[in-house]
């Protein structure tokens, strides 16, 4: 029985040991892979074959990789991009993001992180397409086009800041968030201070979100199960509660 292919993706990258290392990584995890090792290359084979996804590293022998990212969105080609950027700098991840990026990954990585990171970005740029404008994780839901946030069926009411911090941890549902991507995709450098602002905003949705009271059969209130999780050292995510085990039950 044949795989199922999950997406189409083009890998571009000029060193042959890391292009053959994703490649091999994506495949097993159900991608169809085309590769490129430079820039002019890379946007002949993003023409070519109009992937889902791109994963693009951001020094190559020609032209950048934020070059290949402004050509290819002239010519309307809309596909996101996943930077790999050598450096862990802020200016390489404004420009990544100003010239049309989606997300970056800093090397040297981890092949799961990369899989992780198209996934998540896949489940984002996918609920443009979807009819269904609800995202729910668990019995949280936001509805896209009223922006309207509900637990448990209980309105929760959001600042703005809020209501986009908990929609990127909802596309992101069951992956950690570090505070320098949520700072990243959230505030978009507009925040000029330190992290503490991402402990604050967390600390607020979780009054909010995991604070709601609700009723159970026999008319006692209790607060809902908590949605979102700290994972000390490394950042914070959300997911749906396990469902209890018989032993549980």
């Amino acid at each position: 029985m044949s795989k199922t292919i999950e997406a189409s993706i083009v890998v571009v990258d000029d060193e042959p040991s890391i292009r053959d290392l994703l490649v091999a990584s994506l495949h097993f995890a159900g991608f169809e892979v085309n590769t490129a090792a430079s820039g002019s290359e890379a946007i002949e084979v993003i023409e070519k074959v109009h992937p889902d996804l791109i994963v693009l590293d951001v020094m190559l022998p020609d032209i950048d990789g934020f070059t290949v990212t402004r050509r290819i969105r002239q010519e309307g080609i809309d596909a996101p991009v996943l930077f790999l950027t050598a450096r862990d700098d802020t200016q390489d991840k404004v420009m990544g993001l100003t010239v049309g990026g989606d997300d970056y990954v800093t090397k040297p990585f981890s092949l799961e992180e990369v899989v992780a990171r198209i996934r998540a970005i896949l489940r984002r740029t996918s609920h443009q397409e979807v009819e269904d404008p609800i995202i729910r994780v668990g019995d949280l839901e936001i509805n896209e086009d009223s922006h309207d946030v509900t637990r448990a069926g209980v309105q929760v009411d959001l600042s703005p800041t809020e209501y986009k911090l908990l929609r990127y941890l909802m596309d992101n549902e069951g992956r950690v968030l570090s505070k320098t991507q949520i700072l990243d995709h959230v505030w978009q450098y507009d925040w000029g201070g330190d992290a503490a602002i991402v402990e604050s905003y967390i600390s607020y949705l979780r009054k909010k979100v995991d604070g709601v009271m609700v009723e159970d059969e026999k008319g006692n209130k209790h607060k809902v199960t908590p949605l979102i999780e700290t994972k000390r050292g490394i950042g914070y995510m959300i997911r749906a509660p396990k469902a209890p085990s018989k032993k549980d039950a």
